[in-house]
């Protein structure tokens, strides 16, 4: 019988901090070389796992212990962090926060110095590495000059130099592009097989991480496990949804065709669904029979970006470059593309934060003409860091602040700012330090107080990074109801999901160019466009190929405006 490398007996853990326990009652065990999915809402626990496996708690986070916590035979409560560095190696969300060296070489060689170890060793494992991860090239680079991709890959080099039994991922995808992140999965399989290591996954965006083999999904909620199955039969359960996790796209659109899941086996790849005429047909048939509606535009021209660029330094290149565009009033815009494409740096110029060539104009007004704070009154902008944005100790003042500042009275404010922390289910923590918050829930914060604002044009940058499903819907719903009021919504995103159910037109960027303005289907099922911008093709349009449909974008647009209609039963009064 094979022993567990990781064990949660009867095991409870409460922060100082707070006052109910976040974990209650684990018990779990995971096996040496098993590869694992822990899912779950913001605020379930499942990051608490995480801290348990490599020794921040009880080592950083102090708290109250119950039961039975053991890493590699080692019961948490006594092991030191320097020995889980020997077993536990954790890859951040945020790759800036893991870097030490002033060069790649440097940074992955970081825990073989803290080993003492010989500089001719030391120069072998690094480049041993490097050349199994494809990042030779980039050993001399500094980690900060890297795109988004390369930050995460060199982060895995710099923990895999130990060979630790256990890899710990947090959210490894939440900031990187569609085709980065299908990378980054296929090489934590690669090495997860190589090593036979241990691997536990951390993330919300659960169909891309089913891109690749898992053995086991593990939902936590509300601090208990509810449920521990192999992939297949947690999918055929309506587990994922009830706890506000997303399912894989294609598996809901089957279901909306009413195919019978259960009598198909393997359902986690579309790759293994059955071939089969009674499927086809089905697909076909709901297709046929879907309104395909279409959402009228004024088309009056809102904001206008003639040959834009922006370059930071004459020695660097340009990472914005000659972009043309009319953004029209009502609009709703997904703004897409790789890591480093010039998304960010657009959005920047719009908003006035960088200087700009060529000219942008407000309803025929030079933004030039106007301050940053004149900007703001019309351009609202929510940062990917919500760190960046904070200036105030407890939300409701953070959400209270920018009407202050304009000076509207007190009651105004309460009404208007309860009413948005309850669209973004913060209206429980109104009165909670910003300093409590998750990195999720501090994102809702800096959306919140956007929003509160009514600004005519609200930009985003990556909403729904670090969110659960159930929280981004919500968020996202609201910017529905706004844009069919009238309000014009951009956001920058890597989530594909996202740009097809909510957005109606789509800005694609690669090398500081705008190669595509378009339809979010056209670009989803245009090959040429999805690898110039980094994108990943939706598993609708696969699915439909799958089944050989005469027509894979009508079959997306089906699926699309059949979400579209539960937006009409939303009460946002």
């Amino acid at each position: 019988m094979t022993e567990p490398i990781i064990e949660f007996k009867d095991f409870s853990f409460k922060y100082n901090s707070q006052a109910e326990p976040t974990l209650k009652n684990i018990n779990l065990k995971i096996n040496k070389g098993e590869k694992i999915l822990l899912a779950g809402p913001s605020g379930s626990g499942k990051s608490t796992i995480g801290r348990c496996l490599n020794g921040l708690i009880p080592n950083i986070d102090q708290g109250e212990v119950k039961g039975k916590c053991l890493v590699n035979g080692k019961d948490i409560t006594s092991t030191s962090l320097f020995d889980f560095s020997f077993t536990t190696s954790t890859i951040l969300q945020d790759a800036d926060s893991q870097f030490i060296g002033l060069t790649v070489g440097e940074d992955i060689a970081f825990a073989l110095e803290n080993d003492c170890q010989p500089k001719d060793k030391m120069h072998q494992t690094v480049n041993q590495w490097a050349s199994e991860l494809k990042i030779k090239e980039l050993l001399t680079q500094s980690p900060q000059s890297l795109s988004g991709g390369q930050k995460q890959i060199v982060a895995l080099a710099g923990v895999l130099v130990d060979e630790s039994p256990i890899l710990l991922f947090d959210e490894p995808l939440a900031n990187l592009d569609p085709a980065s992140g299908l990378k980054t999965m296929a090489i934590i399989d690669k090495i997860q097989k190589e090593l036979n290591a241990t691997v536990i996954i951390i993330e919300h965006r659960v169909e891309e991480v089913l891109s690749q083999p898992i053995d086991r999904i593990i939902l936590v909620n509300e601090g208990t496990i509810v449920a521990d199955q192999p992939t297949n039969q947690l999918l055929h359960s309506n587990t994922l949804e009830k706890i506000g996790v997303r399912e894989p796209l294609y598996l809901k659109a089957l279901t909306a065709a009413d195919v019978n899941l259960s009598s198909i086996k393997e359902v986690d790849q579309i790759s293994t669904l059955p071939v089969s005429e009674k499927i086809s047909d089905k697909l076909a048939a709901w297709t046929k029979q879907a309104k395909i509606t279409k959402k009228e535009v004024d088309n009056l021209p809102l904001l206008k970006l003639d040959h834009v660029g922006h370059q930071y330094s004459k020695n660097q290149p340009y990472p914005l470059k000659d972009v043309s565009t009319t953004i029209n009033q009502g609009d709703f815009i997904s703004i897409v593309g790789q890591n480093g494409a010039g998304k960010t740096t657009l959005c920047r110029t719009i908003c006035g934060f960088i200087s700009n060539e060529g000219k942008i104009t407000l309803k025929d007004q030079n933004l030039s003409d106007l301050s940053i704070k004149e900007r703001a009154e019309k351009i609202g902008y929510v940062m990917q860091d919500p760190n960046q944005m904070i200036s105030q100790k407890m939300i409701f003042d953070e959400i209270a602040l920018g009407l202050r500042l304009r000076n509207v009275d007190e009651e105004t404010i309460k009404q208007k700012v309860d009413q948005t922390l309850k669209i973004c289910g913060l209206y429980p923590f109104r009165h909670w330090p910003i300093s409590a918050l998750s990195f999720g829930q501090k994102k809702r914060v800096t959306i919140a107080a956007i929003l509160v604002l009514e600004p005519e044009i609200i930009i985003l940058d990556e909403p729904s990074a670090g969110q659960d499903w159930k929280t981004y819907t919500e968020i996202m719903s609201f910017l529905k109801h706004l844009n069919t009021m009238g309000k014009t919504i951009i956001i920058i995103t890597h989530d594909m999901h996202l740009m097809l159910e909510y957005t109606s037109r789509s800005l694609a960027f690669a090398k500081g160019k705008l190669i595509a303005d378009t339809t979010p289907i056209e670009l989803l099922t245009n090959q040429a466009l999805i690898k110039e911008a980094s994108l990943k093709r939706t598993s609708l349009y696969d699915l439909a190929k799958h089944y050989n449909l005469p027509d894979p974008n009508k079959f997306v647009q089906a699926y699309i405006n059949f979400e579209q209609q539960n937006w009409k039963d939303e009460d946002y009064e």
